[in-house]
């Protein structure tokens, strides 16, 4: 074999060689950069943990549940706290310091408390809407059929008290009926004022129609017109000084994801 070609073969191995180191090469950098996207990604992305403290409207109780339970579920180490009641109690408790992450009313104006304080951030956002009902006792056995009906002398009905979205709103499609009627006693939330009559110390109260879905057979609810008059908003907003901010927000976003609406409209809410 001539030296001529010896050389060429020795010139085509180490070519190949070359080659081969520079394929090695490659890939190892492909490998690194796959894993520094991976890692950047999950910094981009922290995950979620601690407490989401939420103060919500009484009517939210159901659904907010549920939809905390599905949050834990979803993103494990975190916990949603809630605290239900009146409206205008929780807005007042927030614009009095109490720590909070997120507000959820039900109505614009009680969460104006909160805004006007400067204790939310950013605008918030109405996820559903509420309408009322009539429950009365299993059977209905006064026969109630109207607003008109629950004026009538001898009948024990119990309403939530004006300050509250549920009262606010009884009381305006009380006054779009031309109607007047007093209570036996004003309640502080809509599922004190539901209680009395599953309790049998009141024959109809005016609740939320959510309220009455939730209670199952232990009220019968009876729709009248004039409510269309009194429909309420809920909004929900992100608290200024909230301990958990990153956590909220997500627990916000699943409240108006999609998901979050098919638990909502399953209670009985109308959407926004």
């Amino acid at each position: 074999m001539t030296r001529s070609v010896r050389r060429t073969r020795r010139t085509l191995k180490l070519a190949g060689a070359g080659a081969a180191a520079l394929m090695v090469l490659s890939a190892c950098s492909s490998s690194s950069d796959a894993k520094g996207a991976g890692s950047s990604d999950a910094s981009a992305s922290p995950k979620l943990s601690g407490t989401v403290t939420v103060f919500a409207a009484a009517s939210l109780k159901e659904s907010f549940t549920a939809l905390g339970k599905k949050f834990e579920n979803e993103h494990p180490g975190t916990r949603v706290s809630f605290n239900f009641g009146g409206s205008d109690t929780l807005a007042a408790s927030i614009t009095g310091g109490a720590p909070a992450d997120v507000f959820a009313a039900a109505s614009p104006k009680t969460m104006k408390i909160v805004t006007d304080r400067g204790d939310a951030t950013g605008t918030p956002a109405v996820f559903v809407r509420n309408q009322l009902e009539i429950a009365t006792l299993p059977g209905n056995p006064d026969k109630v059929a109207s607003l008109k009906d629950l004026t009538g002398s001898g009948l024990k009905v119990v309403l939530c008290d004006r300050s509250v979205p549920c009262g606010a709103a009884a009381q305006k499609a009380l006054d779009a009926a031309g109607l007047k009627l007093t209570p036996v006693s004003y309640e502080q939330d809509v599922k004190a004022a539901l209680n009395k009559v599953q309790l049998n110390e009141a024959d109809a109260a005016v609740v939320y129609r959510t309220d009455v879905k939730a209670a199952g057979d232990k009220v019968e609810g009876v729709e009248f017109p004039e409510s269309a008059d009194a429909v309420n908003d809920y909004p929900i907003a992100l608290l200024k000084d909230a301990p958990n901010a990153e956590t909220a927000k997500a627990f916000i976003a699943l409240v108006r994801s999609a998901q979050g609406q098919k638990v909502l409209s399953g209670a009985g809410f109308l959407k926004p």
